[in-house]
């Protein structure tokens, strides 16, 4: 199964509740924090939420 590194590149400061619950469910702690996560529906839609949050990168393994 793929897998999907999540890196958080930009600053949770002024976003609201729903997105700062989606960062932290996805597991990302702070700036430039990176998490290997499962390729999936549920990682995706939460993706989507915080895009303009995030780096995604597709990894090997």
């Amino acid at each position: 199964m793929a897998k999907l590194q999540i890196t958080l590149v930009r600053s949770l400061i002024g976003r609201n509740e729903k997105q700062r619950a989606t960062v932290q469910a996805l597991g990302l702690r702070k700036l430039n924090h990176s998490v290997v996560q499962s390729d999936n529906e549920a990682v995706r839609g939460m993706i989507n939420r915080v895009s303009h949050l995030v780096k995604v990168e597709e990894v090997q393994g």
